[in-house]
C-alpha cells in the first residue's frame, strides 16, 4: 500500500496525494547555454520526464532560467545552494520549485525572504539532504553520514520553514549506498507527512547506477514510500528517465514504453539472437503502448513465451516462429526475424 501523504503541485505535476510516482532528470548542460540546456530538456520530453532540474551556480545560470522556463514542456526546478539571490532571481524568472537546503541559506532574514517569495507565486520547496554535504555538527555527532544524521538534518530544515508558516515542502534524503538510503527513507517516512522524492545519490554509470537504482528504488516503491523519483546516473539523463519507467513498470505502478521480454541464450539457442534482441529493443524503445514484445531463442521455452508475448518470435535451426496474441503467424528466416516482428508491432 502506498503512503497516503500530503499533495502538492510542480507546475502541473501534483505530487503526494494519491497521484502516480513522477519521474524527474536534472540537466548535466551548462544552465548559461540557453540553447544546449533546451535541446537536452526536449530529448528528455522525449523520453517521458515529467520534471526537470537546473543547477543554478551564479547570477547569469539564474538569468538564463526565464529563457529556458519559457521553452521547457515540463515543469522547471532550480537548483540553489548557499545564496538566497539566486533563489529570488530563480523565482522572479518562473520556475516552477526549488531545490534548498534553509539551513545552508545563511540567516534567518534570508531564508524568511525565500520563503516569502516562494508562498506569493505557491512555489515548493525541495529539501535534498545529501549524505555527502551534512551539517558538519552532525557529521561530529554520528561520526558519518548515518540514516538517523540524514534524517535529523532533514527535519531540522522542515523545522525552519514549518516555523515560517510555509509547507509547500517534498523532501529527499539521499546516500550513495543503498541499504543507508533505504533505512533513511524508512525512519523519514515514519516521521512526516510530506512528500518524499527518493533516488539513490551519486549510483554510478549506466550499469552500476541503474543496478543500485534499481534495487534501491524498487524496495522504497514496493514498501510505499516514493511520490516522485530521479535515478542519477553518470551519463546522458535521457538513460535515467528510461530507467526509471523500467523500474516503475516492473513493479506494475506506471506503464511507459513495451514491456520486453528476452531469454539469456544457453547452448539450446540455434539462431544468432543477441543482434536480433538488440535490434527490436532500440527500434521499439520510441514506442509507447502497452504491450509485451518477446524474443526467444529456443525450442524449449521460446514458444510458451512468445505465445503469452502480444508479439514474439521464438527460435529454432536459422529460423524462428513469429506469434501475435498467441498464434503462429509464420515462419521467419534468422536474417528477417527482427523486421518482421517490428513490422508487426508497428502495423496499425
Amino acid at each position: 500500500m502506498k503512503k497516503l501523504t500530503r499533495q502538492i503541485k510542480i507546475g502541473n505535476v501534483p505530487i503526494g496525494g494519491g497521484a502516480p510516482c513522477s519521474v524527474q532528470s536534472m540537466c548535466s548542460t551548462d544552465t548559461r547555454n540557453v540553447a544546449a540546456t533546451l535541446d537536452q530538456i526536449g530529448r528528455l520530453a522525449e523520453a517521458g520526464c515529467e520534471i526537470v532540474r537546473c543547477a543554478v551556480p551564479d547570477m547569469d545560470a539564474a538569468q538564463a532560467l526565464a529563457a529556458i522556463k519559457a521553452g521547457s514542456p515540463m515543469p522547471l526546478i532550480a537548483d540553489i545552494h548557499f545564496d538566497y539571490k539566486l533563489a529570488l532571481k530563480a523565482l522572479e524568472s518562473g520556475v516552477d520549485g526549488l531545490r534548498l537546503n534553509p539551513g545552508n541559506i545563511g540567516e534567518r532574514w534570508k531564508v524568511a525572504e525565500v520563503v516569502k517569495a516562494a508562498a506569493e507565486r505557491q512555489i515548493p520547496i525541495r529539501i535534498g539532504v545529501n549524505g555527502g554535504s551534512l551539517e558538519k555538527e552532525l557529521l561530529v555527532k554520528y561520526g558519518h553520514p548515518t540514516p538517523e544524521a540524514m534524517v535529523e538534518s532533514a527535519l531540522g530544515h522542515v523545522r525552519i520553514l514549518e516555523e515560517l508558516n510555509y509547507q509547500e515542502i517534498k523532501i529527499s534524503i539521499k546516500v550513495s549506498d543503498v541499504l543507508r538510503t533505504l533505512e533513511a527513507y524508512r525512519l523519514l517516512s515514519d516521521a512526516v507527512d510530506y512528500p518524499l522524492h527518493i533516488g539513490v545519490t551519486e549510483a554510478g554509470t549506466i550499469f552500476s547506477g541503474t543496478i543500485k537504482s534499481s534495487v534501491g528504488l524498487g524496495i522504497l516503491l514496493h514498501q510505499g514510500i516514493g511520490d516522485t523519483m530521479r535515478v542519477s546516473l553518470t551519463g546522458d539523463p535521457v538513460h535515467e528517465v528510461r530507467v526509471a519507467y523500467d523500474i516503475l513498470k516492473s513493479l506494475g505502478i506506471r506503464q511507459r514504453g513495451i514491456n520486453f521480454v528476452s531469454c539469456p541464450t544457453c547452448g539450446r539457442c540455434q539462431i544468432d539472437l543477441i543482434p536480433v534482441a538488440e535490434e527490436v529493443e532500440r527500434r521499439l524503445a520510441h514506442l509507447d503502448k502497452n504491450i509485451t514484445v518477446a524474443v526467444m531463442g529456443c525450442s524449449v521455452n521460446g514458444p510458451g513465451e512468445a505465445r503469452e508475448a502480444d508479439f514474439g518470435i521464438a527460435g529454432g535451426r536459422g529460423e524462428g516462429l513469429l506469434f501475435k496474441h498467441g498464434e503462429i503467424l509464420r515462419k521467419v528466416p534468422q536474417d528477417k526475424l527482427a523486421d518482421a516482428l517490428i513490422e508487426e508491432v508497428l502495423k496499425p
